[in-house]
C-alpha cells in the first residue's frame, strides 16, 4: 500500500472512530475524497485491519463506525498538530479570547499526558524548533468581552434548551429586562449572543458586554427546527443584522490580485474582467460595518451597489476628513 493510501486509510478510521452516530459510504468518499468503488475497497481495508468496526443497518442505508476507538499507537499527534494547538490557543489568549484559550491549552494538556513519555521525547526537538520559527500576528481592536460565568449560563442554557433573563444595556431602551430563547453565541472582534425574545421567533444579537445580572429561567425555551447559527450569522456582513442589500463591488486592476484570495462574504460571487478588474457581488446587511472595511481597501475598490452604502461610505469619509483636517498643523517636510 503507498504511503498517501495508508494516511488517508488511517484518517477515515480516526473519522469513523470519532463520530457516535457513524457515517454512510457517501459521507466517507466525502471525508477521503474518493469515489464511491474507492471507498467500498476502503472500507474492506478496514473491516480486516479493525476488527471493532461495526456496521449499522439503517434502510435504505448502512452505517459505519468504531465502536471501541482506536489504540494509541495510531492516535499519536505530530510536531506540527501540537505546536498548532499551542500557537492558536497563544492567538486567541492574545486576541482577549480566554475561555476559549483555556478550552484549547487543556485538550493540549491532556493529549500530552495521553502521550507515552518515550514519544513525547522524541518530538520535543522538532516542536522547540518550530515554537522558536512561528508565531501569530496580533491584530489591532477591540478586546472581547468574556465572562467565564456569563459564558458558561448561556452554554447551559442552550444545552438545557432553557430561557435567559438579563438587563441589556443597549438598543433603544437601555436597561430594560428582556427574556430570551438563547440560540447561540458568535465570537469575534466583539462576542454577541444569539437569541430570540420570548413570544418572537426573530433572532437578535445582544453583545455580551452589555448584559448584566444573567439569570437562567425554569422555563423551556428550545430553538426553532429550521434555526441555523451560521445561516444566522452570514446575513451580515459583520454582527449587525439589518434589511439585507445586494452589494456590487469593483476591485480595479491594481488591487485584483488582493481581491482573488480575499472573502468579502461567505455568499459571494467573483468574476474576473477583461479590463483586469475583478467584479465581487453579495447580499448581506451590516452596509456600516462593510464601509468601515472598505475604507482598508484605499483606491483598489469602487461601490456599484447599493448606492445608500456609496452615500454612506461618502459620508463616513467626510466625517473623518473633517476631524482631522480640523486639527491639521502645518505640512511635514517631504
Amino acid at each position: 500500500m503507498r504511503h498517501e493510501k495508508a494516511q488517508s486509510l488511517l484518517h477515515l478510521a480516526r473519522v469513523l472512530a470519532g463520530s457516535a452516530e457513524g457515517l454512510t459510504l457517501d459521507e466517507m468518499a466525502e471525508v477521503a475524497g474518493t469515489g464511491r468503488r474507492t471507498v467500498e475497497r476502503m472500507r474492506d481495508a478496514l473491516e480486516q485491519l479493525f476488527p471493532q468496526l461495526e456496521c449499522i443497518e439503517e434502510p435504505p442505508s448502512k452505517r459505519y463506525r468504531m465502536t471501541a476507538g482506536l489504540d494509541g499507537l495510531f492516535q499519536a499527534p505530530t510536531a506540527e498538530e501540537l505546536v498548532a494547538l499551542g500557537t492558536t490557543a497563544e492567538a486567541m489568549r492574545n486576541a482577549g479570547h480566554h475561555d476559549r484559550a483555556a478550552a484549547l491549552t487543556s485538550i493540549e494538556t491532556k493529549v500530552r499526558a495521553s502521550m507515552r513519555s518515550s514519544a513525547l521525547r522524541k518530538l520535543v526537538p522538532d516542536m522547540e524548533a518550530l515554537l522558536h520559527a512561528e508565531t501569530v500576528a496580533v491584530q489591532a481592536g477591540p478586546r472581547p468581552f468574556e465572562d467565564e460565568a456569563v459564558l458558561a449560563t448561556v452554554r447551559h442554557a442552550v444545552k438545557a434548551m432553557r430561557a435567559l433573563r438579563f438587563a441589556y444595556d443597549g438598543g433603544s431602551t437601555p436597561g430594560r429586562i428582556r427574556e430570551v430563547a438563547p440560540l447561540g453565541l458568535i465570537f469575534g472582534r466583539t462576542n454577541y449572543l444569539v437569541a430570540a425574545e420570548l413570544e418572537t421567533t426573530e433572532p437578535k444579537s445582544w453583545r455580551l458586554d452589555r448584559i448584566r445580572e444573567l439569570t437562567l429561567l425554569d422555563r423551556p425555551a428550545p430553538p426553532p427546527e429550521d434555526f441555523s447559527l451560521s445561516a444566522f450569522a452570514g446575513r451580515s456582513f459583520g454582527v449587525f443584522h439589518g434589511d439585507a442589500d445586494d452589494v456590487v463591488l469593483r476591485v480595479r486592476p491594481h488591487g485584483a490580485a488582493d481581491a482573488l484570495g480575499w472573502r468579502f462574504h461567505s455568499n459571494q460571487q467573483v468574476a474576473s474582467q477583461p479590463d483586469g478588474s475583478v467584479l465581487v457581488s453579495f447580499r448581506a446587511s451590516g452596509m456600516l460595518e462593510l464601509a468601515w472595511h472598505l475604507f482598508t481597501w484605499g483606491d483598489k475598490v469602487e461601490i456599484i451597489a447599493p448606492a445608500k452604502l456609496r452615500s454612506l461610505m461618502v459620508s463616513e469619509l467626510q466625517k473623518a476628513l473633517s476631524a482631522h483636517q480640523s486639527h491639521a498643523g502645518p505640512p511635514l517636510p517631504v
